[in-house]
């Protein structure tokens, strides 16, 4: 520094007041070095505007909704199983599983309708197809599958028109799947959290969901004598449902604790209880031909299914009302993509 660069103000192009410390500061930045940099920003608090959060939450009606998933599953796994009861020659399993499907479409649909407000909001659903659209699809399925359930079980208890109730058995069996299985995909294509990020094992969950609802009342309804292949599919039902809910939980990271707290963790605790439970009932009401074993392994199987898919919709709720389930994902995928 020469003599030229101090003036009677100071030195030139230098600002104390930015660059200098003095005193107790000074001393606390010596003896920070050697420690690494210290955060001066406070960690940020998931939050937005005005208090609201990121997504608005669902305005589905919880009884209307989470009632319409539960029966439109047991809807459709009752056609198929009515359908191989019938190749079966098991008549007496056949026709609870065909009523049962009948009775839960028409419930289904009517909850459906009420959380629409009139039935004129659901024939607009119909007006066009799209492909790529699981309301769309999921619409015209149910328009389809439930004029042939109604005409399975109507042609069974009637006793006439086997060849038409045949068909229309086969029909429903092959539309079933689809129905018991769609409405997973329906939550999985909205922005809610822990629904969008199970897409991949959340139709699972639903199938084996539907499974043991069906063999549930399969279970409570028909003989035990013919109830062999109901007690099949609780089983595998049971294990399909309790393994993807699983792992479905493992794969979808943050996403995955509104599922673990409050009102939703006591139902899907109650549902695995109640399916793995049901499913150990329904194996031993086998070995046993005991009814009344049945009766309580197809109820704990029924109430378990219901549970799951309640569970399933309130944790959509709660993660959809909290910022943090919609920031720190996307976050994390932009990190993991290097931006």
């Amino acid at each position: 520094m020469s003599g030229s660069d101090v003036t009677r103000h100071g030195v030139r192009r230098a600002w104390p007041g930015r660059e200098a410390l003095t005193g107790a500061r000074a001393g606390r930045r010596r003896r920070r070095r050697g420690r690494g940099e210290q955060p001066m920003v406070p960690e940020a608090e998931f939050s937005s505007y005005y208090g609201k959060p990121v997504l608005n939450k669902p305005t589905w009606k919880a009884l209307d909704i989470a009632g319409y998933l539960y029966l439109g599953g047991l809807a459709g796994a009752s056609s198929l199983l009515a359908a191989g009861a019938q190749l079966g020659g098991r008549p007496a399993l056949a026709r609870p599983a065909k009523l049962g499907a009948a009775g839960a479409i028409s419930l289904s649909l009517a909850a459906l309708v009420h959380d629409l407000g009139r039935p004129a909001r659901f024939l607009n659903m119909l007006r066009v197809f799209k492909p790529t659209s699981p309301m769309s699809v999921g619409s015209w399925v149910l328009s389809a599958y439930a004029p042939l359930t109604l005409a399975a079980a109507a042609a069974d208890v009637a006793g006439r028109y086997r060849l038409a109730g045949s068909a229309a058995t086969a029909g429903a069996a092959v539309l079933g799947p689809a129905v018991a299985t769609y409405t997973a995909v329906l939550l999985s294509d909205t922005a809610v959290p822990s629904w969008h990020e199970g897409y991949r094992q959340l139709p699972y969950v639903f199938a084996g969901s539907a499974a043991t609802a069906a063999s549930g009342l399969a279970l409570a309804a028909a003989p035990a004598g013919q109830a062999g292949p109901a007690r099949r599919m609780a089983a595998l039902g049971a294990a399909l449902e309790l393994g993807a809910f699983r792992l479905m939980k493992q794969r979808m990271g943050l996403a995955a604790e509104p599922y673990e707290q409050g009102r939703p963790q006591r139902l899907l605790r109650a549902a695995e209880a109640l399916t793995a439970g049901g499913a150990a009932l329904a194996l031993l009401s086998g070995r046993v031909r005991d009814r009344r074993l049945g009766l309580v392994a197809g109820a704990a199987l029924l109430t378990g299914s219901a549970a799951l898919r309640f569970g399933v919709f309130q944790a959509g709720v709660a993660s959809a009302e909290d910022p943090k389930y919609t920031v720190v994902p996307q976050r994390e995928r932009l990190a993991a993509q290097g931006r």
